[in-house]
């Protein structure tokens, strides 16, 4: 089963948009459950660098520990489709 380029584009491009939703519609409920005094925190990876921020170590903590497992589980997709592509490639004559 292949998918149109194009349905493919606008699929991740609503995706993305869905997280995003759900990320601000997160942290607006957060923040009017709590009173007004919601924790934040998140990691931005660029390349091998992360740059972690937040406003509690709790929340700091949440950031790092996520951040490290979506870089395991990034680490583990590349080493599976470079496993993967090996074995296609060395089945072709």
């Amino acid at each position: 089963m292949e998918i149109d380029p194009v349905k493919g584009f606008i699929l991740g491009f609503l995706i993305i948009l869905v997280g995003i939703f759900i990320i601000v519609f997160s942290a607006v409920y957060s923040a009017v459950k709590s009173g007004g005094k919601a924790e934040y925190g998140g990691a931005v990876v660029i390349g091998p660098i992360p740059i972690i921020f937040g406003s509690s170590e709790r929340a700091v903590k949440i950031a790092v520990i996520g951040a490290i497992i979506l870089m395991a589980l990034a680490i583990g997709l590349i080493v599976f489709s470079y496993i993967l592509s090996r074995s296609i490639v060395s089945k072709i004559p």
